[in-house]
């Protein structure tokens, strides 16, 4: 007797199951023209992610709608195109944002400072920076943590938030960016949370909630899991490689557990 051989699936099934390109077919020695339009077409959308307008006032005027207190600050990249050739201009203030922030720090410490940058994907931050604030604020204030002034930054790359936490006196920040557009998703944000923030630190202390957006990561899930790493990062006094993200865990336990 011989035992049967278990069955595979083609590789056309897994085009059912992630937007990566897989199983696109051949015509010859290239690919069908479907599949080559289609791939350029999501190249014009990524590249046009990352050059698409920001608009800090909009982002402002809807903090302010959730009843948040926000500041409008630049880094040292004047425009878009040096922000794409220096990287290293992205990461600190620009001389007037500097003095916005300690004069806003002279109204006290906070425990938590939120940074909304634009990133690598203005249109990412548009489209779900909001959102995502709305289900967070919800979460933080039932943990019972305090949120300062939201910095709404242009020009913004990840380590900005070290120097606008410093100014804050911020024990920790959480700087929600636009991510790098992938040719599968061009509007993907980002979570960077960094406890005590200052010049000088590097991605090793940071933790990353990434891949928000309509096909990966929602906005509820993110704020989840942000609360429960600003929460156990200010407990434990860490971030980084030394807080490991367990939020998962104690959700799987409630749904195994079910209705008490």
């Amino acid at each position: 007797m011989t035992t049967p051989a278990p069955k595979t699936g083609s590789t056309t099934d897994l085009r059912t199951l992630t937007p990566a390109r897989v199983a696109l077919g051949r015509a010859g020695a290239s690919l069908p023209t479907h599949a080559l339009l289609a791939f350029t077409l999501d190249h014009a959308r990524a590249r046009d992610a990352v050059h698409a307008a920001f608009d800090p006032g909009h982002l402002v005027a809807g903090l302010g709608e959730l009843g948040l207190a926000a500041l409008s600050v630049s880094s040292r990249a004047g425009d878009r195109r040096t922000y794409l050739r220096r990287p290293d201009l992205g990461r600190r203030l620009d001389p007037s944002s500097e003095q916005i922030l300690a004069d806003a720090a002279g109204r006290g410490a906070f425990p938590l400072v939120v940074v909304i940058g634009d990133g690598l994907s203005p249109k990412a931050v548009h489209a779900h920076a909001l959102p995502l604030m709305r289900h967070l604020v919800v979460q933080l204030a039932s943990a019972q943590i305090g949120i300062g002034p939201v910095v709404v930054a242009s020009g913004a790359r990840v380590a900005l938030g070290d120097e606008i936490g410093a100014i804050l006196a911020a024990q920790m920040v959480v700087v929600l960016i636009g991510e790098r557009p992938g040719l599968s998703a061009p509007d993907s944000l980002g979570a960077y949370l960094t406890f005590a923030p200052k010049l000088g630190r590097t991605d090793a202390d940071r933790n990353c909630v990434s891949n928000i957006h309509g096909a990966g990561l929602t906005c509820e899930e993110a704020a989840f899991k942000i609360a429960w790493l600003v929460r156990e990062g200010l407990s434990r006094k860490v971030t980084g490689v030394a807080l490991k993200d367990e939020s998962g865990e104690g959700a799987q336990i409630a749904v195994d557990r079910g209705p008490a």
